[in-house]
């Protein structure tokens, strides 16, 4: 039977909907093929038991062992009636699937349902349509309260995933992420957007853990709405939920957080922080007359720097800021060519009296902090941030983040939740295979998801032959035994544990070496939370 495919309408949100007309034709069994290489015979067996995501079983015992998956799923708040309806496990499960898979359409969701070896890893019945997916999500649009539990349900798993990290110094990252919108979605604003202006967009307001790399929470606003207050209910939120031994050594940010408002509440709840200045007209005046008094010191990196401290207008008080400096590499083109002012906007607009003839080009940046460091901590402490800068650009084009969009805003922000708790999920797994590297998702995949599998069911007893094609398939299968011969003995050694044990033991093997050895625990706000 063939089939004819016509399109024959929009989907209401905004998908191609899409007429099949079957027509009986009498298909062949068995082709015969002539190729360069000789005489091929084909056939074809749609209903084999294969997978193209053969390694995701040792994902499976991992949110098995730890009770991750379980407790998400046994957690959610929403609820069918109707006989027809799927089962919120196979919903759940899906949208598991989907974004691990890396899909950024809820039309890619359709590409599951032929996979028949990896939803029975979770215990799933079916694969869920993109229509059911779309519309489990629309189901906290019916009234504030229930979208108040979807909130909650899904903050509380953010916080589990990384709760035992809590108890040991860790710095909290903040930005915002713009994401493009080619629609007409509620929220979709025209506001800052450097890589395509104009676009209306979605502002993802992001916190996350720094060295472990872990998203703590997400908000999705309008377009417009991309400047710091507007992170700062979050912000605080998260610390003020935290007791004072669990709050963040450090919170860290880019230019947008350096005004008096974040300052003053920061240092109202005794936070340390570190944020970068935009050069305005009074840190500039600072670098001129610090360029006239000489004295920069070594800052790491190819960077030198000085203290000193700074009013500028707006603030209450008086605080301390590290200036920071390098010489600017030309490119071959400007090599030797000196380029006129408005072609130079890394450079402060000196005055005649500051300029020294042959004196090198520089980039600066200006930091304001309440640390107590010395000035070369304080440098290293910033440029350390890139780290979460890679986040972002992994989240937005590796994950979901710059996807999964709907008419409304609601489902996008519940959207981006899930996503960031697979997203923690997937990089602690990875990390648990391989402790000494990060590893994004475009080589994380290939490496430890992507591999064939076939199934096959004999005495009761369930097989799957993997087999990689990846170059290091040796050393994968060595790390994926390693990790689940730990997790098979964790589970048979530590049976009196519970799921939230378990876990604290799994994140203390992963992050052993940053942990010299010592054991996390739940802090109790966590497990008074579940």
């Amino acid at each position: 039977m063939a089939l004819q495919i016509a399109p024959v309408g929009t989907h209401p949100e905004g998908e191609s909907k899409l007429a099949v007309e079957l027509t009986r034709v009498v298909l062949a069994d068995r082709l015969a093929v002539d190729t360069p290489g000789g005489r091929v015979h084909v056939e074809w067996d749609p209903h084999a038991p294969v997978t193209g995501m053969g390694q995701l079983v040792f994902f499976a015992q991992f949110l098995q062992v730890s009770g991750r998956f379980e407790a998400w799923v046994g957690d959610c708040p929403w609820s069918y009636t109707s006989p027809n309806a799927p089962q919120v496990r196979d919903v759940l499960g899906t949208v598991l699937l989907s974004v691990l898979a890396g899909h950024h359409r809820y039309a890619h969701i359709n590409s599951l349902r032929f996979d028949t070896l990896n939803p029975p890893l979770l215990n799933l019945q079916r694969v869920a349509s993109e229509d059911s997916v779309r519309q489990a999500l629309k189901r906290s649009q019916h009234d504030a309260a229930q979208t108040g539990q979807v909130v909650a349900w899904q903050q509380r798993h953010l916080h589990e995933s990384y709760a035992p990290l809590l108890s040991v110094p860790w710095i909290l990252d903040i930005d915002a992420t713009i994401k493009p919108i080619y629609g007409h979605q509620q929220g979709a604003e025209i506001g800052y957007n450097p890589h395509k202006p104009g676009r209306p967009s979605h502002v993802y307001h992001s916190y996350l853990m720094g060295a472990a790399r872990l998203v703590l929470d997400v908000e999705v606003q309008p377009g417009k709405q991309t400047a710091a207050h507007h992170s700062l209910p979050g912000l605080w939120r998260l610390v003020d939920e935290l007791p004072a031994p669990a709050r963040p050594w450090l919170v860290r940010g880019d230019c947008h957080f350096g005004n008096e408002r974040v300052l003053a509440e920061a240092e109202s709840r005794s936070q340390t922080y570190l944020f970068k200045l935009r050069l305005t007209r009074k840190p500039k005046d600072l670098i001129r007359l610090l360029e006239r008094q000489g004295g920069w010191g070594p800052a790491g990196q190819g960077w030198e720097g000085q203290e000193a401290t700074l009013k500028r207008l707006g603030w209450s008080r008086a605080r301390r800021v590290i200036v920071i400096r390098r010489p600017r590499k030309p490119t071959p083109a400007q090599a030797g060519t000196p380029l006129p002012e408005a072609a130079r906007p890394w450079l402060l607009p000196w005055s005649e009296a500051t300029v020294v003839a042959g004196a090198p080009e520089y980039e600066y940046a200006v930091l304001v902090t309440s640390l107590a460091e010395n000035l070369l901590a304080v440098a290293q402490l910033y440029r350390d941030r890139g780290d979460a800068e890679n986040n972002f650009d992994e989240l937005k084009n590796q994950w979901g983040w710059a996807g999964f969009t709907t008419h409304d805003l609601l489902r996008c922000q519940i959207m981006a939740r899930h996503v960031a708790l697979i997203y923690n999920w997937w990089s602690l797994f990875v990390r648990l295979a391989d402790p000494a590297v990060r590893r994004e998702a475009i080589t994380s995949r290939p490496l430890l998801l992507h591999a064939v599998a076939r199934g096959s069911r004999h005495g009761g007893q369930t097989t799957l032959t993997v087999t990689s094609a990846h170059a290091e398939a040796a050393k994968i299968r060595e790390v994926l035994t390693q990790v689940s011969e730990f997790l098979s003995a964790l589970k048979a050694t530590a049976e009196q544990l519970t799921d939230r044990q378990r876990w604290c033991r799994i994140l203390s093997k992963i992050f052993e070496r940053l942990l010299d050895g010592k054991a996390l625990t739940m802090p109790e706000v966590a497990a008074a939370s579940g």
